[in-house]
């Protein structure tokens, strides 16, 4: 319903969700040196990502409130270890997991995935190499959100998500050096202006940090 790179730049926003979410929920506000280094990051992804922009209605509020959930998700996260519950990660892991598993369960009934996944069971394609590759991508998932969710209760939801734009970028540089991809020169710049951006709100992170 939506292209990669759209998917991409709508995914870079997610920052000024987080702020957004904050100063209408919460009341807090940023600096405006906080505010400017943004800019670079969430522009910097859209060249990165540029490429063929299309999408339909149906795909673009999927999209739209798939960048609000996750905003949400890191922001109120964030507040159940850093607020009054003050809730360790493996906890949060513990208390969600399980009502994730049925939700995707009931998603994969719903769009005839558990089905299809059936049938290809039955036909004898659910190797022991492939079962393997399934536990290690689960694995790998686990321990992706220990990581996460200790980062935000660290750094805070905002640079998560800084992070995560990031992530993009880095994940663009290991397309070129693991799977030869080919990017061009804008592309090229706009992950040049991602780290940059990312290095300018680092530095006034720890700037304010140290003046509190």
């Amino acid at each position: 319903m939506v292209s990669i790179p759209f998917h991409q730049i709508m995914r870079s926003t997610c920052p000024a969700f987080a702020i957004l979410i904050y100063r209408v929920y919460y009341g807090r506000s940023y600096s405006f040196a906080t505010y400017m280094s943004l800019v670079p990051i969430i522009f910097g992804v859209g060249l990165s990502t540029y490429g063929d922009y299309y999408f339909t209605i149906t795909g673009f509020v999927l999209t739209f409130l798939g960048v609000l959930l996750a905003a949400l998700k890191t922001v109120v996260s964030n507040r159940l270890m850093t607020a009054n519950l003050k809730l360790p990660a493996m906890e949060i892991l513990l208390r969600m997991s399980p009502l994730a598993a049925v939700q995707s369960v009931l998603y994969a009934l719903a769009t005839g995935e558990f089905g299809r996944f059936i049938t290809f069971a039955q036909e004898g394609k659910l190797s022991n190499a492939l079962m393997l590759v399934l536990l290690g991508n689960g694995a790998l998932a686990f321990l992706l959100n220990i990581s996460s969710f200790q980062t935000n209760k660290i750094a805070g939801a905002l640079t998560l998500t800084v992070a995560g734009n990031l992530k993009q970028t880095l994940t663009i540089l290991l397309g070129i050096v693991l799977f030869n991809v080919k990017v061009g020169l804008c592309n090229g710049v706009g992950m040049f202006i991602v780290v940059c951006g990312a290095a300018w709100y680092s530095k006034v992170e720890l700037d304010s940090r140290g003046k509190r």
